[in-house]
C-alpha cells in the first residue's frame, strides 16, 4: 500500500471527458486547479484511500499512448496541463461503447510518496462517473433552519483510478489500479483501453497465478483423468492447498505437490497440466517463490469448498475429509458426516 506525504499534492489539473458514441465530446481547462489546504487534504484522500490491494500493474509501452504521457510529466512536472489534455483525448477515444458514462477527469502529480520501500513521485489518474446528492442544512437565524440539495462526487466513492509511479520506466513503470464500477465487457476501457495494462510479474502475480492454474486442475481435469474423483476429493484438495499458501512463506512446486496432492499418479497428471496451462495462457509458473497474503486472499473467496446436493442441501467442507462419507442405498445417494459437537 503506497503511503503519501500529507503535501504531496503538487498540481491537479481536471477535465470533463464525455462518450464518445454519443458525440458528448469533452472540455479541457486551461490551467491547473487553486486549491486551498483544506480541499487539498479532502481530494487526497479521495484520490490515495482507496488504493490498497497489492496487486501491480505495467503501462504497455505504446506510441502516443499512457506511457509516453506518463513519461513526460516525469521529465518534466511544469507540463502537466499540456500532457493532461493528451491524457483527456486518449481517454475520449476509449470511451466508444454507448454504456460508458462521461465524467470528470483529474490528472494529478505527486511527490513525497513511498512505495516498496523507496521514496518515487507518482502521477494519478482519476475519473468521477457517477454523481450523488446531497442535502445542505442552513442555518438562516438564531432559530430557525432550511435545506437545500446540491449534487456533486462522493469523497468516498472513487469510481476509477490510477497511480503511475516513476519506478521501473523501462518496464512501463509500477501502477496500481481501483475500477469499483467494472462490470461487464463496457468496463474493460478503462484498463485496457486506456491504460494498456500488463500484469507486473512479482510475488501478487506468482502467488494468484499458481492458485489459478491448481484451481482448475482440480476442478476442471481431475474429474476428466480419474474416475471416482468426487465433490469431496475436490473440496479436501481445495482446501489443503489454501492451507499450504497459509502456512508457508515460500513456495515450493515439488513440497506443494508432495504435501497437497500426496499421490504420485495426481502429482504426475498436476505437473503436466501445469505445463499444458504455462502453454495456453502465456504464462510463466514458477517452481518457487515468496507467497503474498494478499493474493491468497482474494483467491481464496474463488475457492468455494461446497458440495451442492440437488436444491435441498449444500454441505461446507472446512477440514478433515475423513469425517464425510459418500454412498448410495434404496432410498437414493448420501453423505455420511461425522462431528464431537453441534452450534
Amino acid at each position: 500500500m503506497p503511503i503519501f506525504d500529507s503535501n504531496a499534492i503538487q498540481s491537479v489539473v481536471l477535465h470533463r471527458v464525455g462518450n464518445t458514441t454519443a458525440q458528448e465530446g469533452y472540455v479541457l481547462s486551461e490551467r491547473p486547479l487553486q486549491l486551498s489546504q483544506q480541499l487539498q487534504d479532502t481530494l487526497a484522500q479521495y484520490f490515495i484511500s482507496p488504493f490498497k490491494a497489492e496487486e501491480y500493474f505495467h503501462l504497455r509501452q505504446e506510441s502516443d499512448g499512457v506511457y509516453d504521457c506518463a513519461s513526460d510529466i516525469f521529465d518534466n512536472p511544469d507540463n502537466i496541463l499540456d500532457v493532461s489534455k493528451k491524457l483527456a483525448t486518449l481517454l475520449y477515444d476509449a470511451c466508444t461503447k454507448p454504456n460508458i458514462k462521461g465524467g470528470d477527469f483529474f490528472v494529478v502529480y505527486f511527490n513525497q510518496c513511498q512505495i516498496m520501500g523507496k521514496e518515487t513521485d507518482c502521477i494519478g489518474l482519476f475519473k468521477s462517473e457517477n454523481k450523488e446528492r446531497f442535502i445542505k442544512v442552513l442555518h438562516e437565524d438564531e432559530n430557525n433552519f432550511a435545506l437545500e440539495t446540491e449534487t456533486g462526487i462522493s469523497v468516498n466513492k472513487l469510481d476509477k483510478g490510477a497511480l503511475i509511479f516513476n519506478m521501473e520506466r523501462d518496464k512501463g513503470f509500477v501502477v496500481s489500479v481501483v475500477d469499483i464500477t467494472n462490470r461487464g465487457a463496457d468496463a474493460a476501457y478503462w484498463r485496457d483501453q486506456f491504460l494498456g495494462l500488463c500484469q507486473r510479474e512479482d510475488e501478487y502475480f506468482n502467488t494468484h497465478s499458481e492458485l489459478a492454474a491448481y484451481k482448475k486442475f482440480v476442478t476442471d481435469e481431475l474429474p476428466q483423468q480419474f474416475e471416482g474423483v468426487t465433490k469431496a476429493d475436490q473440496a479436501d484438495m481445495l482446501n489443503r492447498s489454501v492451507k499450504y499458501f497459509k502456512q508457508n512463506e515460500n513456495f515450493d512446486v515439488q513440497s506443494f505437490a508432495n504435501e497437497v496432492i500426496e499421490q504420485p499418479e495426481l502429482i504426475d497428471s498436476f505437473k503436466q497440466f501445469r505445463n499444458d496451462w504455462q502453454r495456453d495462457n502465456d504464462v510463466v509458473l514458477q517452481d518457487s517463490f515468496a507467497i503474498n497474503d494478499e493474493a491468497v486472499k482474494k483467491q481464496q473467496r474463488a475457492f468455494k469448498s461446497v458440495i451442492k446436493l440437488d436444491k435441498n442441501f449444500h454441505i461446507y467442507v472446512h477440514g478433515d475429509r475423513k469425517l464425510i462419507e459418500q454412498g448410495e442405498d434404496e432410498k437414493g445417494k448420501f453423505y455420511k458426516v461425522y462431528y464431537h459437537e453441534e452450534s
